[in-house]
């Protein structure tokens, strides 16, 4: 199931959702050139995941849900430019569990 929210695709598989940005996000913000995750690894809705400066601006995401952060895509801090890739496997930016499924179930349907 694939929810939306603050411009990110929320994809649940079993009990981890995994975040990745929308192609509209991916095209609005041009090429990534350098991402930073948050140390963090509890999250609540609205808390900041990452920041990362790309050709047409710097951003700073911000987690669609509350959740614990179970795994980052480390490969994106050495590789930016994966984040715009058009695969799923390589697009994504952290992985969670612990979310409420209540919380999730009312976000957009993707």
């Amino acid at each position: 199931m694939k929810k939306r929210a603050n411009f990110l695709f929320i994809e649940k598989q079993d009990d981890v959702y995994t975040v990745s940005m929308t192609p509209e996000l991916q095209d609005d913000i041009g090429t990534v050139g350098f991402v930073e995750f948050v140390d963090e690894d509890n999250v609540k809705k609205d808390d900041p995941i990452l920041n990362l400066e790309a050709s047409k601006t710097v951003l700073e995401a911000y987690s669609p849900l509350t959740g614990k952060i179970v795994e980052r895509n480390d490969k994106a801090v050495s590789e930016p430019a994966l984040l715009n890739s058009a695969k799923t496997e390589e697009n994504w930016l952290i992985k969670l569990s612990d979310v409420d499924e209540a919380e999730f179930n009312q976000l957009e349907d993707a």
